[in-house]
């Protein structure tokens, strides 16, 4: 495992990636805890993020020789993971009694929602590595910038640097691809 992050190594990855059993196994359990935790602060029950883990693991386990850079695995997890915890969100919400005068977003609107949040995590996945995981940490996961600072080994201002960063490239990045 990656002693800066706690995700299983890129080595691990790309062993699992090639069909070995034991990386696989070692892949999984090594990203549950963060996937996890992940789950717990996107769902609205901890039953729905209990099952939002599950599915992004057998998504892993089925999909993992899809995953194109072995480095890029948290950000592909915590996709799977929100993509999970928002289907169950919209499931829950159509299950509630619905207002006969309310008809949802339009196909349209709902599919340029997407298109959008498609946007913005490839904007993420494309950031360097130690800057995509303080962004990740600090306004996703929304941990406070000291634990985000202590967790990846620096400094208060080293880490309040690496966001300022991380957030202007991303910043850019959407602005040329408007």
């Amino acid at each position: 495992m990656s002693r800066q992050t706690g995700w299983p190594s890129e080595h691990l990855v790309n062993a699992a990636q090639q069909g070995d059993v034991a990386s696989l196994s070692a892949v999984i359990s090594g990203s549950h805890p963060h996937i996890r935790r992940f789950a717990s602060s996107l769902c609205a029950t901890p039953q729905d993020a209990e099952d939002a883990a599950q599915e992004a693991l057998i998504i892993l386990y089925r999909k993992i020789g899809t995953l194109r850079a072995s480095g890029a695995l948290a950000s592909w997890m915590y996709r799977i993971v929100r993509n999970e915890c928002m289907r169950r969100a919209r499931l829950m919400f159509t299950r509630a009694a619905p207002c006969e005068d309310w008809e949802g977003p339009s196909a349209e609107e709902e599919a340029l929602r997407r298109l959008e949040a498609e946007r913005v995590a490839a904007a993420i996945v494309a950031l360097p590595t130690d800057q995509r995981m303080v962004l990740i940490m600090r306004d996703i996961q929304g941990y406070p910038g000291n634990a985000v600072a202590r967790y990846l080994g620096l400094s208060p201002a080293a880490m309040k640097s690496r966001l300022h960063r991380a957030r202007a490239t991303l910043r850019e990045s959407l602005q040329l691809r408007d």
